[in-house]
Formats: structure tokens, C-alpha cells, sequence
């Protein structure tokens, strides 16, 4: 049996409650921000640079709630922070991704996320996986958390 992966995220809600999601270039859905750990990184530090790299937000790690470790897929774990968003990160349009991955076809690196979103909560199962959908559904209530921030 394969050890488990670990991907560190942020939920980043708006003063609404609105979720930021990102969607993932060449795909029909969108996500959080969030990736793996590079050796020895602290899970905060990686979703922070995860921030940085698919948003290009950048938030003080004192700003951050740790939420845990969450159950995904079958192969996967998210270890989850939350944050409240400052009223100059509202804005998605200043957004960009400078993480880059190989398109399937051609093999050029194109961005790993190309557009941004706050979702409210009945809007997240339209646009995210079902694997997010569900957790949001099942284990980490949005509204919940919005009430807790």
C-alpha cells in the first residue's frame, strides 16, 4: 500500500462567505488553492506558497486558521487552513498562476489555473470536483466556517 499524499490548501473566504476558487486550466473544474509539500516544508508554508503560486495572493501566515486534516480521495489527504479575505485581495482580477504544468497534447507548460471566482456555497457544486463538493458538504461546512473566521 502507497502512503497517502498530502495536499496543503487554503480556503479563502470572502466577507460574504464566498469561497475563492480557482479553475484548473484544460479541465471542467475549479478548485482550491492547494498542492503538495515540498521535503520538509510545514504544511502552512506549502499552502501559502500554493496561494502565491496559483493566485498570486500572498497572506501573512498569522492570518491563517488551521482546519486539519481532511480525508479527500482515495489516494489523497488535504491538510486544510482558512482565511478571511482583506478587502484589497477582493479583486480576482489582478489574479495569476505562475505554476505551470505540461498541456497533455503538446507538452507546452501552460498555467496550472487560468480564472478565478468567489462561489458562493450553493454554487460550489457546480463548478468544483465532486471530491471538494462532497468534503464542503459532508464535513467542512463553508457556512460554519464563514460564522468562525
Amino acid at each position: 500500500m502507497s502512503p497517502r499524499v498530502v495536499s496543503c490548501g487554503i480556503v479563502l473566504l470572502d466577507p460574504d462567505g464566498r469561497v475563492l476558487l480557482a479553475h484548473a486550466t484544460e479541465t471542467s473544474h475549479w478548485d482550491i488553492p492547494k498542492g503538495h509539500g515540498e521535503e520538509g516544508e510545514a504544511p502552512h508554508v506549502t499552502a501559502l506558497r500554493e496561494l502565491v503560486e496559483e493566485t498570486g495572493i500572498a497572506i501573512e501566515p498569522g492570518r491563517l486558521k488551521d482546519l486539519g486534516l481532511f480525508v479527500y480521495r482515495r489516494d489523497k489527504d488535504l491538510h486544510l487552513f482558512a482565511a478571511r479575505a482583506a478587502a484589497d485581495e477582493l479583486d480576482l482580477s489582478s489574479c495569476s498562476c505562475t505554476s505551470l504544468f505540461p498541456r497533455r497534447s503538446d507538452g507546452t507548460l501552460i498555467p496550472e489555473m487560468d480564472a478565478y471566482r468567489w462561489a458562493a456555497i450553493d454554487e460550489v457544486p457546480k463548478y468544483a470536483s465532486r471530491s471538494l463538493t462532497r468534503l464542503f458538504q459532508m464535513t467542512l461546512s463553508l457556512a460554519e466556517l464563514h460564522r468562525s473566521l
